[in-house]
């Protein structure tokens, strides 16, 4: 596999996107993947990470993209938010990338009002909508796994359950390893996700909050996630996901000890190539 980083560490340290990516493959990643809304990215924005992507030959892998309105329970937002994510599945095969990583939102109400089942089922069907649409450009969607009590996938059980009845050869399921660690997942139950994860995110935490801190910095045991990894044989990249870094004027070093920690595990479990 590959290891790559998430621009978003750059964006949110107030760097240029230029600088950003330069500095991704300074570091010596392999691949990038890109946050950013094609709602709010003008043209020439679009145009200068792919061009600088193609001079640098660090290639996009995966754009990110949150559309907790899929499964809003109003009609005229679904349909705004399909719309969105159709306009994010140009943008990826504008960047010749493999995947849109795609995040659902979550029960709303505390499940009190409108039927969970029902939600559930809303974002099925607009999941469906946008695997036919992603099977037309030739590229996939990679669902992100929420480690929040009410998000709609959260565990490798609700994934399953999700990609089955979506049934779309073009949905696939990505895999964040802290996610898994905060929700509770054992490494073993990875291997349910055979032949059906095209993606990774990587970082850190407490054990008790999202953190998306360096490898290292934390807690979880990535050692046995990776193993698991390994097994499921897949292609694509594992990706550093880094966001709000308490110390922005010092994005640089935090960046280069992700990617060496990453670096180092990655090699240990024979996951690089």
């Amino acid at each position: 596999m590959k290891l790559g980083l998430i621009n978003s560490a750059w964006v949110q340290a107030n760097q240029s996107t230029a600088f950003g990516l330069q500095k991704t493959k300074e570091i010596g990643f392999d691949t990038v993947d890109i946050f950013l809304d094609p709602l709010d990215a003008d043209v020439q924005e679009q145009k200068l990470i792919k061009d600088e992507c193609d001079r640098l030959d660090l290639p996009i892998v995966s754009v990110c993209c949150v559309a907790v309105g899929l499964i809003d329970f109003n009609p005229s937002v679904q349909r705004f938010h399909i719309d969105r994510c159709k306009q994010y599945l140009d943008l990826v095969y504008r960047f010749e990338a493999q995947n849109l990583l795609l995040v659902l939102g979550e029960y709303i109400w505390q499940k009190e009002v409108i039927p969970p089942p029902a939600q559930w089922q809303t974002a099925v069907e607009n999941c469906q909508i946008l695997g036919d649409y992603a099977a037309t450009l030739g590229i996939e969607i990679a669902l992100e796994l929420e480690p929040f009590k009410l998000s709609l996938v959260n565990s490798v059980e609700t994934m399953v359950q999700f990609l089955d009845d979506v049934n779309h050869d073009a949905i696939k399921a990505n895999i964040d390893i802290s996610h898994l660690f905060l929700a509770n997942v054992a490494p073993e139950e990875i291997g349910r996700l055979k032949d059906r994860a095209i993606h990774v995110h990587i970082s850190d935490c407490d054990g008790k909050v999202h953190g998306d801190l360096p490898p290292g910095r934390g807690v979880v045991p990535f050692q046995p996630y990776l193993d698991e990894i390994r097994k499921l044989d897949m292609e694509g990249a594992i990706s550093i996901e880094l966001e709000y870094s308490p110390e922005p004027e010092k994005i640089v070093e935090w960046v280069t000890d992700a990617y060496q920690a990453t670096d180092k595990l990655m090699k240990t479990t024979s996951l690089r190539n």
